[in-house]
């Protein structure tokens, strides 16, 4: 039984993470343009190896930082901001 909970419990905690945040409501038209916005992240020392949109309106990476770590950042479209990061 307590495995059981265990498990329960480990698979709540990870979808919480899992759950995308709300970026923005703001109209795309306010949005940083998503081919700048990349292009000045891999400036930053950014590797992408993916770049989205997702449904909550976030610009979404995967990819490395610039200390070669793994990451999933969601950005704010309109400011920029890291909104969420995770790294391995």
């Amino acid at each position: 039984m307590r495995i059981f909970l265990a498990s329960i419990l480990a698979v709540f905690s990870l979808s919480a993470f899992a759950a995308e945040p709300e970026c923005t409501k703001e109209s795309k038209d306010k949005w940083k343009d998503k081919a700048a916005f990349e292009k000045d992240l891999v400036g930053q020392g950014y590797k992408i190896k993916k770049f989205k949109v997702t449904k909550s309106n976030c610009y979404e990476i995967y990819g490395h930082d610039q200390e070669g770590k793994k990451v999933e950042i969601y950005f704010n479209p309109v400011t920029g901001e890291k909104v969420k990061e995770h790294k391995d």
